[in-house]
């Protein structure tokens, strides 16, 4: 079955649980699966996801490079950095429990800082590429 080797919504999944099963980030800010309407800042959430396959001899691989959006509206990125520093260290290089699959790795890939087109919010986007392969 197919399905059975994507990994981007198991990813997601164990990303999810494992911010907000942190006391310390919970102290920073809130995170969703689903930002309701008029939700206070800060807060994050767990972005897009983007696999491709990693295959090998012997094994179904994939990489998938998934997205932590941080938003705040606190003038500055002072806020915002601290939540993602927060993100970085609860992720970068520390195994995940992901259905399926075993983790291979997690690294931190970039960590962005960004105006958002309301003149008082400030977005930042962190990045990171877990690698898994298929538990038989």
């Amino acid at each position: 079955m197919i399905e059975a080797r994507l990994a981007a919504a198991a990813v997601q999944a164990a990303l999810y649980a494992r911010l907000a099963g942190d006391p310390e980030l919970a102290g920073l800010a809130r995170g969703y699966d689903h930002v309701p309407e008029g939700a206070a800042h800060p807060y994050w959430t767990v972005g897009e996801a983007i696999e491709t396959p990693n295959n090998h001899h012997g094994g179904f691989g994939r990489q998938v490079l998934a997205t932590v959006h941080v938003w705040s509206t606190y003038r500055g990125y002072a806020e915002g950095l601290a939540i993602a520093a927060r993100i970085v260290a609860l992720l970068d290089h520390q195994p995940l429990t992901i259905a399926g699959h075993h983790t291979v790795a997690v690294r931190h890939e970039l960590t962005q800082t960004l105006r958002d087109p309301d003149p008082d919010i400030r977005h930042m986007p962190v990045q990171f590429r877990i690698v898994t392969e298929q538990k038989e």
